[in-house]
């Protein structure tokens, strides 16, 4: 369920991205409770009508014994992005804007041990949360981080995480990777490919002994850090992932089979259950909003995993997946919004 949320601050991180920030009434502090590193889903009507949803990852600490009175996440102004120029350029304090509880499997739930983590560019916003959160709760668990950014002046929460390493000066090990611009201290300018990143890994901290691993960025970042953390011997259970921005990334090839004609879905959603045929070309998810318009979703790209659902009869193709573990897709579980019928009656359980 949305909730209209007024917005406390609008904060410029760097040309082209801001900290928003929002007041969240008592009556919903508890709804909005949230462990690091999940995010937000916003929802807004654009200029044509269409409705938008994107997702944007908490940045604060979860460390209000209430729940959270304000909640902040960062905004990336991307090229063609109609809802991330409209809070970059237009959003003011004293707006109103619909928000989804926190939802996601990215998380980090504070406890003893060293935690490391590769990010790019804004996937250093639901890291932030987590080794601040995890810092500030947990005084045997360290923190290393490997941030890569094009240059300085793009680098949000710069500031910020350069504040959290003075609040832990022993427990966070921060490194700065900039692609271009050369630094005076520190790594050399140039982009984190596999091999850089296997050299570097195992001379900043004990591989072998890092508890869980925290991916968090594009697409080629995320791919090269998973192929070094191979390479390292790391054990696949230990490594963790959230992609942002996979509209460059090819769809699955198609199965040799062709997608179903005439076929249904049964979907189950908040204890309630329909069928309906599905249209040629359609996504599951399209046949289920438009009968069910409170079908879960955000980006529709496969990234965020908000349409997750258990398939619970038939089979399907899944276009593309960048949210879902092995582990989930031997559980039997699917994500809607890039999913075909191969069989003529699927059936999917959203409330799994």
């Amino acid at each position: 369920m949305f909730h209209p949320l007024r917005v406390a601050r609008v904060d410029r991180l760097t040309d082209d991205a801001v900290a928003l920030t929002l007041t969240v009434p008592p009556a919903l502090r508890e709804e909005f409770r949230f462990i690091p590193g999940q995010h937000l889903t916003f929802r807004h009507r654009a200029a044509d009508g269409t409705e938008l949803r994107r997702n944007y990852s908490v940045c604060t600490p979860a460390d209000a014994p209430a729940g959270p009175s304000e909640l902040t996440v960062g905004v990336r102004h991307i090229t063609g992005g109609t809802f991330s120029a409209h809070v970059v350029k237009e959003v003011a304090p004293g707006d109103t804007l619909d928000v989804m509880p926190p939802t996601g499997r990215f998380t980090l739930a504070p406890r003893p041990g060293h935690f490391a983590a590769v990010t790019g560019g804004s996937g250093i916003t639901p890291v932030l949360s987590m080794a601040a959160t995890l810092l500030a709760t947990e005084p045997e668990a360290r923190f290393t981080l490997l941030r890569a950014d094009r240059s300085a002046a793009s680098t949000m929460f710069l500031e910020e995480v350069a504040d959290l390493k003075d609040r832990h000066p022993g427990r966070l090990q921060l490194v700065h990777a900039l692609s271009r611009e050369e630094q005076q201290a520190g790594l050399g300018s140039g982009r984190l490919d596999a091999a850089r990143i296997t050299a570097l890994l195992p001379a900043l901290l004990p591989v072998g002994t890092v508890a869980g691993w925290y991916l968090c960025g594009p697409l080629g970042l995320i791919d090269a850090t998973r192929q070094a953390l191979r390479d390292l011997g790391v054990d696949r259970e230990r490594v963790h992932t959230e992609l942002f921005h996979a509209d460059d990334a090819p769809a699955a090839p198609a199965p040799a089979a062709e997608t179903a004609t005439d076929a249904t879905v049964t979907a189950t959603l908040d204890g309630r259950s329909g069928s309906w045929p599905v249209q040629p070309g359609e996504t599951l998810l399209e046949t289920v909003l438009r009968n069910r318009a409170d079908a879960p979703y955000a980006c529709k790209g496969g990234v965020c995993g908000t349409c997750r659902a258990h398939l619970v009869r038939g089979e399907v193709h899944m276009d593309r997946n960048f949210a879902l573990e092995p582990e989930e897709l031997e559980a039997g579980y699917v994500l809607a919004c890039q999913s075909h019928p191969l069989t003529g009656q699927v059936e999917l359980d959203f409330d799994a």
